[in-house]
């Protein structure tokens, strides 16, 4: 029956190789906005056993210009389990003619590493080729067998912006005997559906005539407005460990025992390391030095080995070799934890700039990071293990407000990660200005960040004075800098703030009017371009909470006097608010200014409210103050 199903499956695939694509049979709504067009993805699926599972694979895209390049690129991950066979790519022009032909022999089979890979079972193999026209089209084939079936990847029309799709197709034979679960997800905003239908055992799956998901301002990722259909075997085989996950809890258990208790040991030396820190205190300031201990010997290498990928490095390897990733590193301070008498949690996590989190209620393998969870009386303490520079219990904003799969001796827990409010994500700016008459300012400026805007101000830890200054200048470029000068930056790692002062010169802040000088009210604001969209149509997203206050103090020249300062202002809005006030104090001129947005996911019918609502702001933060030669 197999030889028939492979006989079967190339006839079909010497069918679409002799079939050609041009680019005007594509339809013209589906070329706004892309780059590229998928014009067929047709994906078969076999499922045979336990530890056997069969897909063959055919795709064809439409290359319109440059930046869609990437959307078609021949290549073929795999790993060292994985049987690969069958591999073609034809190249077509515009008129569907063939350009060129390749196969298994053209392609480069090379390790699969990111940068910072150590080890890894990863691989791929890639065809190298330089288009030399465009539009081109790209027709690509291959099949591969995998004795791991724990991992059915989604169903979804693409991945990523300014790329459409005419036709996908997923068909899935079910031969094993096990449960197969599925789970449509529709779109949450009507964008396209699938269709599905279910006969003699095999399961189709398809979506027609998807246009293209622009790149557009503060747009939702395309993974939150497009359906998916997702699938679990409820038996599965992962690197000859066989498991169920017919439910979190089966699923929870096998995770523990195969993955995580194999590599959870201690030894002497690590008994030893823990004892000597002499831990005292409460539970949060234990785990605070036992963290920061962790942070200053290790570094984080990613290493793709041990069952898949998914399984952790010994901790006595990460101990002895100062190095480790996520699930190593984390395996480590959990148990650097547990001689300490603390229990703690391996969690799995979606790490991604958009929050995603498992579903409850459709349990299955994914997510792509590994932090670990303390639970305490006063809270949960969460740890990211990979830096050396986070502050302690501080998650970044790819891992926040989102949940996670905590790993449990009995099964898994689902828990929330924290999320940053505006008054715990701040930005607080003091600054105190002196007016030249020339029209250049001087200026000493001392900054401090919280909560996501401390994650954006991390980078900082690491670089030279030369780059910090480079990236600061770059970072205000509102202002024309003559000179600059960072100080005294501080990572406060114990309470998740960054710090620096500022002494600086910028150039051509003020216009003369007269005998008068004019300038603006705010020197340092966002100067981003908000532009309003009577066809907007998607949701917009503001991705999260955060304040911005500053304290402005301006020193005018001597013989000159305040002459003219706009009204205090207060705007109200659902997006946020924002407050410009004044104090006059002899020469010195005091500018207090805070905004606050807050965070979520808006409909596209209130798109240009919100940007009422920032061009307001900025016109304010450009308020003029007028002063006067005495």
């Amino acid at each position: 029956m197999m030889k028939i199903l492979c006989i079967g499956a190339l006839s079909i695939a010497s069918f679409y190789h002799t079939q050609n694509f041009p680019v005007s049979a594509i339809p013209e709504n589906l070329k706004k906005n892309a780059d590229a067009v998928v014009r067929k993805d047709f994906t078969t699926v076999q499922i045979n056993k336990i530890d056997d599972i069969r897909y063959q694979f055919y795709t064809v895209t439409t290359v319109l210009t440059k930046d869609g390049d990437d959307k078609a690129l021949a290549f073929i991950p795999y790993d060292k389990g994985n049987s690969i066979s069958d591999i073609r790519v034809t190249i077509y022009d515009e008129s569907g003619k063939k350009i060129k032909s390749f196969s298994k022999s053209d392609f480069g089979d090379f390790a699969n590493n990111n940068q910072g890979t150590f080890y890894s079972d990863n691989r791929v193999m890639a065809l190298s080729y330089t288009p030399t026209q465009y539009p081109y089209t790209v027709e690509f084939s291959y099949q591969m067998s995998d004795r791991n079936t724990v991992f059915m990847p989604d169903f979804i029309p693409f991945r990523s912006n300014n790329i459409s799709l005419e036709e996908a197709q997923l068909k899935i034979i079910n031969k094993s005997g096990i449960e197969l679960k599925t789970k449509i997800y529709p779109s949450a905003y009507n964008y396209t559906s699938v269709s599905e239908s279910d006969s003699a055992g095999e399961k189709l799956y398809t979506y027609k005539n998807v246009p293209a998901i622009e790149n557009a301002f503060l747009s939702p990722q395309p993974i939150k407005i497009l359906p998916k259909v997702s699938f679990a075997l409820t038996k599965f085989n992962l690197e000859g460990k066989q498991g169920s996950i017919s439910n979190w809890s089966d699923f929870g258990s096998w995770y523990y025992n195969s993955i995580l208790q194999p590599v959870s040991l201690s030894t002497p030396a690590i008994k030893a390391e823990v004892a000597a820190l002499d831990l005292r205190g409460t539970t949060e300031e234990k785990v605070k030095k036992l963290y920061q201990y962790m942070q200053a010997k290790t570094r984080y290498i990613f290493v793709a080995l041990g069952i898949g990928g998914w399984q952790p490095m010994l901790p006595d390897e990460v101990q002895k070799k100062g190095y480790g990733d996520c699930k190593g590193l984390t395996n480590y301070m959990k148990t650097l934890l547990d001689e300490a008498g603390i229990t703690s949690y391996y969690s799995v996590i979606n790490s991604s700039s958009s929050p995603v989190s498992f579903d409850k209620d459709f349990p299955k393998m994914g997510g792509n990071h590994v932090i670990l969870m303390v639970p305490t009386e006063k809270g949960n303490i969460w740890l990211e293990n990979t830096s050396q520079q986070v502050a302690f219990n501080h998650l970044s904003y790819n891992t926040t407000d989102r949940n996670v799969l905590s790993i449990r001796k009995n099964g898994i827990e689902l828990i929330d990660t924290p999320v940053y409010t505006a008054d715990q994500s701040r930005e607080k700016q003091l600054l105190k200005i002196k007016l030249n008459e020339d029209n250049s300012i001087s200026g000493e400026g001392s900054f401090a960040y919280t909560g996501i805007q401390y994650d954006n101000n991390l980078a900082l830890a690491t670089m030279s004075s030369k780059d910090r200054n480079e990236a600061v200048k770059n970072l205000l470029d509102v202002l024309n800098f003559e000179k600059i000068e960072l100080k005294n930056f501080l990572n406060d790692k114990d309470n998740a703030v960054a710090r620096f002062d500022l002494d600086f010169k910028a150039n051509n802040y003020s216009k003369n009017a007269g005998s008068s000088i004019i300038f603006r009210a705010v020197p340092i604001y966002s100067d981003n371009i908000y532009k309003a969209d009577e066809k907007r149509a998607l949701p917009f997203e503001l991705r999260q909470s955060f304040e911005d206050e500053y304290e402005i103090s301006f020193a005018v020249p001597k013989n000159y006097k305040i002459e003219e300062v706009p009204e205090n202002v207060t705007l109200n809005s659902e997006f946020g608010t924002y407050k410009l006030s004044f104090v006059k104090n002899g020469d010195e001129l005091k500018v207090n200014r805070t905004i606050r947005i807050n965070k979520g996911l808006y409909p596209k019918e209130k798109y240009n409210d919100y940007v009422s609502f920032r061009k307001k702001t900025i016109n304010i933060d450009n308020s003029k103050i007028l002063i006067s030669k005495i």
